[in-house]
């Protein structure tokens, strides 16, 4: 089952960002803690996102996602930032409905994007999101200001 996310899949939702953090071979850049996410998803006007996947009670995959806009099409979009199912129940579709569920979500609002980042080595995943026919963006390059360069520029 794809649904949004509750309140009381905050933990749940922490731990597999941890897991695909490890599987991204970045555990040790993600801090993300119960508090940070709970106040993202469930502020007064939250910026942030989220659907789970669950099976037999148990969250086992999430996608989370905000907003973009695209100044050339006029339109929101939907950036997703992390979508991630348990390993073993990969290839079982749940990551291809919670897309489906996203796409859903453009349709019904006028969003004319759905976006995201894949690492390069990311193989399964690239194969993955291509059958879907989603293409890839290959003349852009992503750039990222953070701790001290971006405590530099804005101080």
């Amino acid at each position: 089952m794809i649904r949004r996310v509750a309140e009381s899949d905050v933990a749940d939702v922490v731990r597999l960002v941890h897991e695909l953090a490890e599987y991204e071979r970045a555990a040790h850049e993600c801090h993300l803690t119960d508090e940070q996410l709970r106040a993202a998803l469930f502020a007064e006007s939250p910026a942030l996102f989220g659907h789970v996947a669950e099976v037999d009670g148990e969250v086992v995959g999430y996608a989370l996602w905000f907003l973009n806009f695209s100044t050339w099409r006029g339109t929101h979009g939907i950036y997703l930032e992390d979508l991630y199912v348990k390993p073993h129940l990969r290839g079982g579709g749940l990551g291809k409905a919670m897309l489906t569920e996203l796409a859903r979500e453009c349709a019904a609002r006028g969003y004319q994007r759905l976006e995201w980042w894949v690492l390069d080595w990311n193989e399964p995943s690239i194969g993955f999101y291509k059958k879907l026919g989603a293409v890839p963006m290959d003349e852009w390059t992503v750039f990222r200001l953070t701790d001290d360069a971006l405590a530099d520029l804005g101080g």
